[in-house]
């Protein structure tokens, strides 16, 4: 059996309790459009080959996610202004213990936020630094 030489992600679902509201919240912070409905997801495409694609659950509570964002440095203080004006706090770290602070990890800038459903987002300019 032969295997991929690269193997990427293409989508993945992120649960919200109304999907159209967190897909259009994260597509104004970053600067991006929320796509047609696709069957039972509202997407969101990164750009890169990959979408998140909004699937309503409201069954039962959200499970609280992380998401983190590789952002392009010249764009970062105009997400860091889009937060600010919609009225949401973002952190210096993922613990949400510095607010109104972001971080210079690797050598690039960062902060972390909340959607309306509670999943931790992340915008960084720098990849982390892996061993």
């Amino acid at each position: 059996m032969s295997l991929p030489t690269s193997v990427q992600l293409n989508h993945t679902a992120v649960y919200a309790t109304d999907r159209r509201l967190s897909a259009e919240f994260l597509a104004a912070i970053l600067g991006l459009e929320v796509g047609a409905p696709f069957g039972p997801f509202v997407p969101v495409d990164l750009g890169n080959g990959v979408t998140l694609d909004y699937y309503e659950k409201r069954d039962e509570p959200i499970q609280p996610q992380h998401y983190a964002f590789l952002v392009p440095d010249e764009q970062f203080d105009t997400m860091i202004g889009r937060l600010e004006l919609a009225g949401v706090t973002y952190y210096a770290d993922p613990y949400h213990k510095e607010p109104g602070r972001t971080n210079h990890l690797f050598g690039g800038r960062g902060a972390y936020f909340e959607d309306p459903d509670g999943h931790n987002m992340e915008i960084m300019t720098r990849p982390y630094a892996r061993p």
